[in-house]
């Protein structure tokens, strides 16, 4: 056989494997793209959803209409097609998710691909739900945290409160005042998207722990053992997470700390089951020996007269 006749036999599943990948990207993109387009024909109404622990937060401080603002013509756009670009992933990832398992799945073993596919369906399951728990709990108390400051929350309120009732309903004046600046609360649309989509993103990652651990403690990466000797300084980086991540509000810090920590526990303990079965599968292979350690006379002799050689050192 030439040379020639071995490159061409090595080539040919490469070539084939580049052109699998192709036809996968393909679909995904295409598939994208879809999503991108389904999403921003209710980009809208997704906006007004994100934004809702803003207004709510306003309307308790007594604006009786929350508004923002945008301060360049393309800025609203933008905005929406963020939002498309967002949650247009959210909706093609199955079509994603199953490319990417097509595409392995012939060069896994059928125990690999049981391991494979469960992980494939739970992080985006833990990324909705921790997106879920930014949406409706973290948000809200970080909005109330923030702006909180103020006395009054938008200008509105402040036209409200300070015109006069001679003034025509058609027309509006800013109150004076005798002393010092107003502050008061006129917010951007996609800097106040930008909090809200961070604190998604951020708690939808954290919630991916007991996946990313399990899965490392089904390569052999981690042991539920090292895991948990590890408690303290895991503990430490959690709190600088809940730092980071979170305004500097106490009680949000500590839901994200429990939370979070919670997760790490549930990690420890999925982390022992795999290796459970990962023990019980040597057993019944034969890898695994129960059996006490045979206790060899000659390797006890030997030992016995390494042992008194060294005394007489």
């Amino acid at each position: 056989m030439s040379k020639t006749d071995e490159i061409d036999d090595t080539s040919a599943p490469l070539i084939e494997h580049l052109a699998e990948l192709r036809t996968r990207l393909i679909r995904a993109v295409l598939a994208f793209i879809v999503g991108i387009v389904l999403a921003f024909t209710v980009a809208e109404p997704i906006l007004q959803f994100l934004l809702a622990p803003i207004e709510a937060t306003l309307r308790d401080l007594g604006d009786p209409s929350p508004t923002l603002q945008y301060t360049s013509p393309q800025e609203y756009l933008f905005t929406l097609f963020r939002i498309s670009m967002v949650f247009g992933f959210a909706l093609s990832f199955p079509v994603i998710g199953y490319q990417l398992w097509r595409f392995v799945a012939p060069g896994l073993y059928r125990s690999e691909k049981g391991a494979f596919l469960p992980f494939l369906i739970a992080s985006p399951f833990m990324f909705l739900l921790g997106a879920s728990f930014a949406q409706f709990v973290v948000t809200p108390l970080a909005m109330q945290f923030f702006l909180g400051f103020a006395d009054v929350s938008s200008i509105f309120a402040n036209l409200l409160t300070g015109g006069g009732g001679t003034v025509p309903s058609d027309v509006a004046v800013v109150p004076e005042t005798s002393e010092g600046v107003k502050i008061t609360f006129f917010g951007k649309v996609n800097e106040s998207l930008d909090i809200t989509l961070k604190f998604i993103m951020a708690f939808g990652l954290c919630f991916q722990l007991p996946v990313l651990l399990t899965l490392m403690g089904k390569a052999g990466l981690v042991s539920a053992e090292g895991l948990g000797s590890v408690r303290k300084y895991a503990m430490v980086a959690i709190l600088t997470l809940a730092a980071l991540v979170t305004p500097p509000d106490v009680v949000t810090q500590i839901i994200l700390f429990t939370v979070v920590y919670g997760l790490y526990e549930i990690s420890i303990f999925l982390v022992a089951r795999v290796e459970k079965k990962r023990e019980a599968q040597l057993r019944a292979d034969g890898y695994y020996d129960d059996e006490e350690e045979f206790d060899d006379p000659l390797m006890a002799e030997f030992d016995e007269e390494e042992a008194a050689q060294e005394r007489k050192e």
